[in-house]
C-alpha cells in the first residue's frame, strides 16, 4: 500500500467542497474531505487512467487553493538558503516544488487503494495558536493496519490550509528540509542545480517514508 500517497490524497482530493466555506474549522475541513474523497475517485477513476496528463492538471487545480505550497517551500528551503536566493530563484523553487508534488501524487493516484478513514475528535491540545493547529486522523487499510496521521493546518487569509503532514511520527516537512540541505551540500551550494533536480528528491523522500511506514 502506498501509504503516504493515500494519506495525502485522502486530505487533498476534495477539499474544495469544504474550502468554499471560509468559516469551516480545520476539523470540519478534514472530516468533510475524508468522506467525499471516495465519491470523487469513483466518479473519475476511468478517466484518470486514460488521460493522466489531464488528471495532473486537474489535481493542481484542486491542490492550489488548499495547500500552502509557498509556506511549505520556504520552510523546506529555510532562512539559511532563502535569504541568499533571488526572487526569481525563490519563485522557481516554489513552482518546482508544487509541480513535482502534484505530478508524483497524480501518477500514484491510479494505484490508490482506500481504507476506512476516521478523523479523531479534537481535545484542544493541537491548537498551537489562533492561526495554527493540528488535526489527527487514522486510516485503516484493507488489511487491517492502522496508520495515524496528523495534519498541520494554518490560517492563510482567513482560510485553513495544509502546511505539513506527520505519518506515524515521521514529519514530512522536516524530511524534505533535511533532503534539501543534503542536496545543497551534494551540489556545493548550487541552488539552481538543487531546484532543477528537486523532482527526484521528492520521489526518493516519499519512497523512503513509505518503506519506513510499511516496515
Amino acid at each position: 500500500m502506498r501509504v503516504l500517497t493515500n494519506l495525502f490524497l485522502t486530505l487533498a482530493l476534495s477539499i474544495p467542497f469544504a474550502a468554499s466555506a471560509n468559516t469551516a474549522s480545520p476539523q470540519e475541513v478534514v472530516e468533510d474531505t475524508s468522506t467525499r474523497v471516495m465519491t470523487v475517485l469513483d466518479a473519475n477513476r476511468e478517466t484518470y487512467k486514460q488521460d493522466t496528463d489531464a488528471f495532473v492538471e486537474g489535481l493542481n487545480e484542486v491542490l492550489e487553493p488548499v495547500v500552502d505550497f509557498q509556506g511549505i517551500a520556504r520552510s523546506v528551503m529555510t532562512v539559511r538558503y532563502s535569504r541568499e536566493a533571488t526572487d526569481e530563484q525563490m519563485q522557481r523553487f516554489i513552482d518546482t516544488f508544487k509541480r513535482s508534488m502534484v505530478e508524483f501524487y497524480g501518477n500514484a493516484l491510479l494505484d490508490f487503494d482506500s481504507g476506512q478513514i476516521k478523523v479523531l475528535e479534537s481535545d484542544g491540545r493541537g491548537q498551537q495558536s489562533p492561526d495554527r493547529t493540528s488535526v489527527d486522523m487514522e486510516i485503516r487499510s484493507s488489511g487491517g493496519n492502522v496508520y495515524p496521521v496528523t495534519y498541520t493546518m494554518v490560517n492563510v487569509d482567513g482560510q485553513w490550509k495544509v502546511r505539513n503532514v506527520i505519518v506515524e511520527g515521521i514529519n514530512i516537512g522536516l524530511l524534505f528540509r533535511d533532503q534539501f540541505a543534503q542536496a545543497m551540500q551534494a551540489n556545493r551550494n548550487d541552488l539552481d542545480a538543487v531546484i532543477n533536480g528537486w523532482g527526484n528528491v521528492v520521489a526518493k523522500s516519499v519512497e523512503q517514508v513509505e518503506k519506513e511506514v510499511e516496515n
